[in-house]
């Protein structure tokens, strides 16, 4: 069980000064550059990849492993698999990236989960599901749900068994948490063990912090989110049914949680309720609320986004030494 946040995870006073100073760097950042959606999709996409985005450049694993799933159509599911170097594998950790259900990549969080697998031992599978406004939803869910059952099942080789875990940040977070939905309504089964979710957007009708941020860009604003929400459901009455906003689905029977959020981020209400509602459907849950931390800001590097990845991979190790007693 989780208490209430303290009221200094909130309080503008104590924001740690690195985060202090990579919100300005981003505010900065984002005043030189473009508006995201006076660009077409494929330039933001590739501007990503080749790190002329407001995030890092992604450094490809030289070890990544790239498998094909094959889909129930017959469609091919691309998954990129990171093995631990350092020790033994323990398990498998199912990734599902972020980026809006419109950008993004497995393999721009390989940096991240290089980290991770070799802090926890879990091998690490990260889909690339299909993208709006291209596939719309459920493409993505219908992909992420597929991999997840292949992945837990046997389908892709050497991933040990005895433990799995399915995480992800920002939109992967939203599609892990639909996942986690499928299976226990669609296939019966719940084989993961522990949820990792990062700053996820859990209602695409937008909670109140989402609808009221405004024009200011840290990373996203209240109209990057609507404009996200929109290409991957089309139909705004669609938006807030349980299929498409996990958190207005019953939560009963998910696995140990571990919510993750910066208290600047505009999803932060999107990481409260969903919380609450977790813990409140009797789920196992854990929290972790930085002072100023924007959207997804572990990704930068900053002494606050170690810590914060570290105290993620701290529960992970933790539910994989539960699982082994």
């Amino acid at each position: 069980m989780f208490p209430l946040p303290a009221p200094h995870a909130f309080d503008p006073h104590h924001i740690p000064a690195d985060l202090r100073a990579l919100n300005e760097t981003i505010r900065a950042e984002h005043a030189k550059r473009p508006d995201t959606w006076s660009v077409p999709i494929e330039e933001v996409r590739r501007a990503r990849i080749e790190g002329k985005g407001i995030f890092p450049r992604p450094e490809p694993d030289p070890h990544a492993e790239i498998v094909e799933i094959a889909g129930r159509d017959g469609r091919a599911i691309r998954v990129r698999v990171l093995r631990p170097r350092t020790r033994e594998a323990r398990g498998t950790f199912f990734h599902v990236h972020g980026g809006g259900w419109v950008f993004g990549s497995a393999m721009e969080s390989d940096p991240r989960l290089r980290r991770l697998a070799e802090a926890t031992g879990l091998v690490t599978v990260s889909v690339d599901y299909r993208l709006a406004p291209e596939h719309p939803f459920p493409a993505a869910g219908d992909d992420c749900c597929e991999a997840a059952l292949a992945v837990t099942g046997g389908g892709v080789a050497d991933c040990p068994d005895g433990f799995f875990a399915i995480g992800g940040e920002s939109a992967g977070a939203h599609l892990c948490a639909a996942t986690l939905l499928r299976l226990r309504d669609d296939h019966h089964a719940q084989p993961f063990r522990a949820a990792l979710l990062v700053a996820g957007c859990y209602d695409l009708g937008l909670t109140p912090s989402v609808a009221n941020f405004g024009e200011d860009r840290l990373i996203l604003n209240s109209r990057d989110v609507s404009q996200f929400a929109s290409l991957a459901v089309p139909r705004a009455e669609a938006r807030r049914t349980p299929e498409n906003s996990p958190l207005c689905a019953r939560l009963h029977d998910m696995p140990p949680a571990f919510f993750s959020c910066g208290t600047a981020d505009l999803l932060i209400d999107d990481t409260l309720f969903m919380a609450a509602r977790w813990q409140a459907a009797g789920n196992p849950t854990q929290m972790s609320l930085t002072n100023g931390g924007c959207h997804v800001f572990e990704v930068f590097g900053t002494p606050s986004g170690e810590a914060s990845l570290a105290r993620a991979e701290a529960f992970l190790n933790a539910e994989i030494g539960r699982g082994n007693r």
